[in-house]
């Protein structure tokens, strides 16, 4: 790709990675939702990586993650991507700090970026029984660890903590590759000084993991953990005791824990659960079957949508449905559905108003914003589009029997099902979340497609959203 064919920079990239960026045919390396409307390419992620606005600065980050490395898998951009992104390390601008959504907390670009590349090497030393990419695109993905490892490791003493703890998980995560092994002696000590004792849990697993693959004694780190472990379970049960003779005592100390900043999706998590049955509760349910619609001529205000005359969806966890993708702004929704907002809400935040969201009657869907941006799609159980999983329906189905069925399709592993206040489920490895609505004496589903931010339903939806039937 000639430097007139990439994307317009705010700043010049550094010459080292527009070396690289230039030298890579990119339209011939597709990430999971290449050519789909909206949705930016590889090049154009990669240029918002070092945009000057924040927003559009964390948007490339998070696509970065949803695009090229969506629910663990490497497709045939991620590599080249990688190692474009490490030639960014060491520019200044990488040193702007912002909220990043996989984690916790403010951090600078530069750290973010190298969680981004630990998570990339994490996926790397997996097998395609794994599922976690093609054969092609593994070989590609090691193939690259050499050089990651050569520009990540000058940053594993780094002066900012942040950046020196996310190059030492980068770098012990890059060493499963066995033509590095003979650099395993001089990181080691780093990994257990440094990376054993971060308040970070997922960096603590990559220590005790790698260490324990290194051969080294990890008995010590073990019995740590498990003792931190219980004494902040310790602590919660007393705090959450009125009556406990301790509990001033165990709220100071929860108030005065680190923050773990750990991803929501933890490194190792595959790895971690390989031979875990794919159907871990039993045979599976039939599956769900959509209410058959209203008939012909019915117009009340229950009036159900009948299969012909819904729009017919998929979805991408994480990315989008439809013809929306997370991240739009209004204009682009609207200018998407080809319809305006019927109803739109905006809340009041410092002297400026915030936009919540936007009802688009027509298309039968809610859009809710986050800073301007879409977080959340929800689509009316009466008349919406008809979003499928693996050709099942989602839209407009009695509520128990979908959730028998997505419940025995889970990954049997802490918090990848949770139910909000309301006993709605929330399914954390689709993006999805199940909710009720009300279509005259009978409930359907009414399927909220979320970015990992709103997994929290109770605080991260607005009250007319809990209050709609």
């Amino acid at each position: 790709m000639s430097d007139e064919m990439t994307p317009t920079l705010p700043g010049p990239l550094p010459p080292a990675a527009r070396a690289e960026f230039a030298g890579t045919a990119w339209e011939e390396l597709p990430h999971v939702c290449t050519g789909r409307h909206g949705v930016a390419d590889t090049p154009d992620v990669l240029v918002g990586v070092l945009a000057s606005e924040p927003a559009r600065r964390a948007r490339a980050v998070e696509d970065l993650y949803r695009l090229l490395l969506h629910r663990e898998r490497v497709f045939p951009a991620t590599a080249p991507a990688a190692l474009v992104v490490a030639r960014l390390l060491g520019d200044p601008r990488t040193l702007a700090e912002g909220r990043w959504e996989r984690r916790a907390g403010r951090r600078p670009l530069r750290a973010e970026l190298l969680n981004w590349l630990a998570s990339f090497a994490d996926i790397a030393r997996l097998e395609v029984e794994d599922r976690v990419g093609t054969a092609r695109d593994l070989t590609a993905a090691r193939a690259a660890r050499p050089v990651l490892h050569d520009r990540v490791a000058d940053f594993c003493d780094d002066d900012d903590p942040l950046v020196r703890e996310a190059a030492l998980a980068a770098t012990a995560l890059l060493l499963a590759d066995p033509a590095l092994a003979p650099s395993v002696p001089r990181y080691a000590p780093a990994v257990r000084e440094v990376l054993a004792v971060s308040a970070d849990s997922s960096y603590r697993w990559i220590a005790r993991e790698r260490l324990a693959a290194w051969g080294e004694d990890v008995t010590g780190l073990v019995a740590a953990e498990a003792e931190r472990r219980a004494a902040l379970d310790r602590a919660r049960e007393l705090a959450d005791d009125p009556f406990a003779e301790g509990q001033g005592q165990a709220i100071r100390q929860l108030e005065e824990q680190p923050e773990d900043t750990a991803a929501p999706e933890r490194f190792g998590r595959r790895s971690g659960s390989r031979g875990a049955p794919a159907v871990p509760y039993g045979p599976a349910p039939e599956p769900p079957v959509a209410a058959p619609g209203s008939g012909e001529g019915y117009r009340g205000p229950r009036r159900i949508a009948r299969e012909e005359e819904r729009a017919e969806w998929t979805f991408t966890p994480y990315v989008g449905v439809g013809p929306l993708h997370f991240g739009m702004a209004l204009e682009e929704i609207t200018r998407a559905l080809g319809e305006g907002p019927a109803v739109s809400s905006s809340s009041h935040h410092g002297e400026g108003r915030r936009l919540v969201y936007a009802d688009f009657t027509e298309s039968g869907i809610r859009a809710l914003f986050r800073n301007g941006r879409l977080g959340c799609v929800a689509v009316d159980a009466l008349t919406g589009p008809q979003v499928r999983l693996d050709a099942a329906p989602l839209t407009g189905c009695a509520p128990s029997r979908l959730e028998d069925w997505l419940v025995h399709r889970t990954t049997p592993r802490p918090g990848s099902l949770t139910y909000s206040p309301a006993a709605d489920p929330v399914f954390a490895d689709l993006g999805l979340a199940i909710r009720s609505q009300r279509a005259g004496d009978v409930l359907l589903t009414r399927p909220l497609f979320l970015l990992h931010d709103w997994l929290d339903l109770w605080h991260a939806l607005p009250g007319e959203e809990w209050n709609h039937s």
